[in-house]
């Protein structure tokens, strides 16, 4: 497998945001994930540590120290939980979820503090509601309390496991606390029963490059293309994913409608679009 030697890749929220540097690095490093792209326009919503709170942006700094995931294995499973669920009647389309994404990401620390206090009310008199909970995890998570937010994810789990909305923002969560494993799995339940949800593909996508899976996330990024072709943070992330393993003619493509959807963009092409930062060697 073929390994970036930078830390550049681009910047694009300061969310799903993390901001990088042009420094050359080993090739054991891993890519940092922060789209150039707006990627709070079409991207997981959640905030990243050095950014506000759902903009979904940069992700989490990827962790060298961790193991990549083998390259056989399957990443496009879900959970137990969704393999066994039936689909949620209730559960928002795929436009709605995305406008509701939208508009939780225009709102201030404050609003999620309300949110949080209204789910801990709520939840003195239900302790099991699942709506409660998961309310209580989205505001902690929007407020970078990612480990807090963890815990709730779970219990609403238990009772809302056919709901797309659960799987998607517990995954998020999951990028944000370095699981990629765990995020690519819940993406996955998150698709099961919303298969129309672009959002959904590209941050399995980049939970997938985050653990070196360069050729599985052009796959979801390609799915989340088929679903609007000019989603500008899908194009350029796949463009640095094919750069990855010397896809070159795929990436300078992607990297360059990118760019002309984008202009932050550029820098991507800049980058990964000449062949110049990719380490020799390495399984294709």
């Amino acid at each position: 497998m073929r390994y970036l030697s930078t830390t550049y890749v681009p910047v694009a929220l300061a969310l799903l945001a993390l901001a990088t540097s042009c420094a050359t690095t080993t090739e054991t490093d891993r890519p940092t994930v922060s789209s150039s792209a707006d990627v709070t326009r079409s991207a997981p919503t959640v905030a990243s540590p050095e950014t506000p709170a759902t903009d979904v942006t940069a992700l989490p700094t990827p962790d060298p120290a961790a193991p990549a995931v083998a390259a056989d294995e399957t990443l496009d499973a879900p959970s137990a939980e969704a393999t066994s669920a039936v689909a949620d009647p209730t559960a928002l389309s795929a436009s709605a979820a995305s406008a509701e994404r939208a508009a939780e990401r225009k709102l201030s620390a404050a609003d999620y503090r309300y949110q949080l206090a209204r789910a801990n009310l709520v939840l003195k008199t239900k302790p099991k509601d699942a709506r409660a909970h998961l309310e209580r995890a989205k505001a902690q998570s929007n407020l970078k309390n990612y480990k807090e937010a963890k815990s709730d994810y779970v219990v609403a789990l238990r009772t809302m496991r056919g709901n797309p909305d659960v799987y998607y923002n517990k995954a998020v969560n999951e990028l944000m606390l370095r699981e990629y494993k765990a995020a690519s799995t819940d993406f996955s339940g998150a698709v099961k029963f919303r298969p129309d949800d672009k959002e959904a593909f590209f941050g399995r996508g980049v939970a997938k490059m985050q653990m070196y899976q360069y050729k599985a996330a052009v796959s979801d990024f390609s799915r989340a293309l088929a679903l609007d072709s000019l989603y500008a943070d899908a194009l350029e992330y796949r463009g640095i994913s094919y750069a990855s393993y010397d896809r070159l003619p795929e990436a300078r493509k992607d990297l360059t409608k990118a760019a002309q959807l984008n202009p932050e963009a550029e820098k991507s092409l800049r980058r990964y679009g000449k062949g110049n930062s990719m380490v020799r060697g390495g399984n294709k």
